[in-house]
């Protein structure tokens, strides 16, 4: 069956405006919704009024709609910095899942809906190239204002289905020997976080993503590892380009 794109109109919001000429499309943003309903959803992306939307919206059963047209810009991204580039508006396309979020009952994602975002973005990700390193969550381009996706996000299974990166193994456990901690702060900077936000948004982000067991914004010494881990899988993928 080929990867489902979209369903039910073309694209519908006015919220949009366009790219820079010399910006490429290399960056995919997903985010959840974080409001009651799919409906009130669609309403807010579509109000001219909101000033925000993105090109994509999922809802829960897994049925896809085009907001905006993958040329343009959406504004869905809004102050945000990811592996050394700003305003990623400018150069992403961002999809909305419904999802109500940690303030309206925050609860797992459908199978139907993962299922339909994963063949969304292998669509995406066949029409323009973008590297797995830039695929990420709003909390990672936003690690002081937005938790979204959130931590009940699947990661893993889009990393299986060629979407994005995850560790398929553990971290080695740290080598606590020389009674030395490692400083988190270069390495998830060599990841792609803001070196500008303040450490414990970082690591938080990190964690929702990486770690979702443990949320604490604490360097402890999974999170240590497991963010060695990533940068040395962000490295490899680099050096094989």
């Amino acid at each position: 069956m080929p990867p489902r794109d979209f369903c039910r109109a073309d694209p519908v919001s006015p919220n949009f405006d366009q790219r820079p000429a010399d910006a490429p499309i290399d960056h995919l943003v997903l985010h959840y919704t974080g409001m009651i309903s799919a409906d009130a959803a669609r309403a807010r992306l579509c109000d001219a009024c909101a000033k925000v939307s993105a090109h994509y919206l999922i809802d829960e059963a897994g049925i896809i709609e085009p907001l905006v047209a993958e040329q343009n810009r959406a504004w869905h991204a809004g102050l945000s910095y990811w592996r050394g580039v700003s305003h990623l508006n400018d150069r992403s396309i961002g999809i909305e899942i419904v999802n109500p979020g940690h303030e309206h009952g925050y609860r797992p994602f459908p199978a139907e809906q993962i299922t339909a975002l994963i063949g969304l973005c292998q669509a995406i990700l066949a029409r323009h190239p973008i590297p797995a390193q830039n695929i990420v969550a709003h909390s990672d381009i936003a690690p002081t204002r937005k938790a979204d996706p959130g931590e009940l996000f699947p990661w893993p299974t889009l990393a299986a289905h060629g979407i994005g990166l995850y560790p398929s193994t553990q971290p080695d456990a740290p080598d606590l020997s020389t009674g030395r901690e490692v400083d988190l702060n270069p390495i998830l900077t060599a990841i792609g976080y803001d070196p500008a936000a303040p450490l414990d948004a970082r690591i938080t982000a990190f964690q929702r993503r990486f770690a979702p067991t443990t949320i604490t914004g604490q360097p402890d010494p999974f999170t240590r590892a497991r963010a060695q881990q990533l940068r040395a899988l962000f490295n490899n993928l680099a050096n094989l380009r």
